[in-house]
């Protein structure tokens, strides 16, 4: 067994968890930059509780974390996470989800819960 290696089921689990596209880009975004959900609504034209709902499975395996800032929480991506680095691997071989960022602040979107 090597030391600081993730096991075969914490892998499949993650792989199974980022098999999902929302989920995926979700990730994706957040390694950008913190959101909220509304935020994240907005780009996936998704409902809030949705949204939510991707989030707390990513928050329940360990692979995002939650800001609050007064009443909003900003989610982000948790580098210190065991299975970041895999994470963060997978993440090169998708396309930057940066241009979605752009175009919500572009639209006077971006922070629209506060």
């Amino acid at each position: 067994m090597k030391v600081n290696s993730l096991d075969l089921d914490q892998i499949t689990q993650t792989m199974k968890l980022l098999g999902d596209k929302t989920r995926l880009r979700i990730l994706g975004l957040l390694e950008e930059q913190e959101c909220c959900v509304c935020e994240l609504a907005d780009i996936f034209k998704a409902s809030q509780p949705s949204i939510s709902q991707h989030l707390r499975k990513l928050k329940d395996a360990g692979l995002v974390k939650e800001n609050r800032k007064g009443k909003w929480i900003f989610y982000s991506i948790n580098i210190e996470s065991s299975q970041y680095p895999m994470v963060r691997e997978l993440l090169t071989l998708i396309p930057s989800q940066r241009y979605e960022l752009e175009e919500l602040e572009r639209q006077g979107l971006r922070i629209s819960c506060q």
